[in-house]
């Protein structure tokens, strides 16, 4: 059971850009599909649409849509992403240890 829950939890979250939009998302908190393009550098509008979609329908987005003219969509994670964010910090912090292993022994 426990590797069928590691799977799904990988799968979810699966591809190049999920882990970056929802650790984007975790350090600016509620925002437009703008101004996230604009801090995750080198993904496309079509890239975020389709990774946001995919994140809203495993539960991981909520998407705010305004009845505004101009239309307004925001984005903030869920309580679901908040527990990833966790995982997350823990992952950042053995990446610096491995970096600085691999830059101290050259």
């Amino acid at each position: 059971m426990e590797n069928c829950s590691i799977d799904y939890a990988l799968n979810v979250i699966n591809g190049k850009w999920k882990l970056l939009i929802i650790w984007t998302m975790s350090q600016n908190g509620v925002i437009r599909f703008s101004e996230l393009q604009r801090k995750i550098n080198g993904i496309s509008s079509l890239m975020l649409s389709k990774n946001l979609k995919e994140l809203e329908k495993d539960s991981l987005v909520i998407r705010h849509q305004y009845n505004e003219i101009p239309p307004r969509v925001e984005y903030e994670l869920s309580e679901l992403s908040e527990k990833l964010i966790v995982a997350l910090q823990v992952l950042g912090e053995w990446g610096n240890e491995v970096y600085n292993y691999k830059h101290q022994a050259t």
